[in-house]
C-alpha cells in the first residue's frame, strides 16, 4: 500500500483525496495546506498546515501537490527533509527551483515528477504539437480556463510553447499587423508563438493549437471538462515515483515520448 500525503485543498486536492482514496494500493495518510482546509477529512486522517511536520508524523512515501509557487519552496524543504517523493502538478515552477530539485532527488535516488498538465490527451496533444512544429512555421496557441484560475498563460501553454521551439530548433515567424486597434490584440508571444488566454465560468481545462502554411492550417486540440480528466495521470505518477529513483519533467517523460 502506498501512503500518499495531500497538499493544497482546493478544487484539485479535494478531487485528488477522492482519487487516492478510491485506488486499492494507495492510502491517504494526511493532508497538509498551509492557509486552511477546504473540504471535509475524517478525524482519522492527520492534518497540517505545515509539511514538515506533518511529513514527521505519518511518514508518506508520495504527496501529491497542487498548490501555488509560494507555498512549493517549503514543501520541496519537507519533501527532501524526509525522503518523500513529489508527485507536482503546481504549475509556474521557475527553471532554478527545477533544477535544484532534480539535484537533489538524484543525490538520494528518489523519484519524482512535476507537471504541468496530469490530463493524458493532454500530454498526447503537446507531444503532437513537437512533431508538428518540424513542418510549420507558424503557430498559434488558444488555451481556455474557468475564471478561477490564478495564473495566465497556463502552464500548460508554456509547457507546449517550450516543447514546440526545442524541437523546431528556432523561433516560430511571428506576424505582425501594419495596425493594432486594441493593444494585446495579437496575445503574449513566446518563441514567437502567440498565446490567447481565455478565462470564462464553465470552461475547465482546454487548449488548441494551431499551425498554419501556405493553403493549409492543422488544429490540434484537448478539452478537461471535469477535473477527473487529471486523475489517471496523477494515480499513474504516484505508483511510478515509488519505483524510479530518478526525476521526471513533465508525463511525456515518464511516458518515454521524449
Amino acid at each position: 500500500m502506498i501512503r500518499v500525503a495531500i497538499s493544497g485543498t482546493g478544487r484539485m486536492g479535494s478531487t485528488v483525496y477522492n482519487a487516492i482514496t478510491s485506488a486499492e494500493d494507495m492510502e491517504v495518510v494526511g493532508v497538509v495546506d498551509p492557509i486552511a482546509l477546504n473540504f471535509d477529512i475524517p478525524d482519522e486522517i492527520t492534518t497540517h498546515n505545515d509539511a514538515d511536520q506533518l511529513f514527521e508524523l505519518v511518514k508518506p512515501d508520495v504527496v501529491v501537490d497542487f498548490t501555488n509557487t509560494e507555498a512549493i519552496p517549503r514543501l520541496i524543504k519537507a519533501v527532501l527533509n524526509h525522503n518523500v517523493r513529489p508527485v507536482i502538478g503546481t504549475s509556474g515552477l521557475d527553471v532554478d527551483t527545477l533544477s535544484n530539485l532534480k539535484k537533489e532527488l538524484s543525490k538520494k535516488r528518489l523519484g519524482g515528477v512535476v507537471a504541468s498538465n496530469f490530463a493524458i490527451g493532454a500530454v498526447m496533444l503537446m507531444y503532437f504539437s513537437q512533431l508538428a512544429s518540424k513542418y510549420f512555421d507558424t503557430a498559434e496557441i488558444i488555451e481556455l480556463h474557468h475564471e478561477k484560475k490564478v495564473d495566465a498563460p497556463s502552464g500548460t501553454a508554456l509547457t507546449t510553447a517550450e516543447k514546440m521551439r526545442e524541437t523546431r530548433g528556432s523561433d516560430f515567424i511571428n506576424n505582425i499587423p501594419d495596425i493594432t486597434h486594441i493593444e494585446n490584440t495579437r496575445g503574449g508571444l513566446l518563441n514567437g508563438i502567440p498565446i490567447h488566454s481565455i478565462r470564462l465560468p464553465g470552461l475547465v481545462a482546454h487548449q488548441e493549437v494551431i499551425f498554419g502554411s501556405d493553403g493549409q492550417t492543422l488544429s490540434l486540440r484537448h478539452d478537461s471538462t471535469g477535473l477527473d480528466s487529471f486523475m489517471p495521470g496523477v494515480l499513474m505518477s504516484v505508483r511510478e515515483v515509488v519505483k524510479q529513483d530518478i526525476f521526471f519533467n513533465g508525463l511525456d517523460s515518464l511516458f518515454g515520448l521524449k
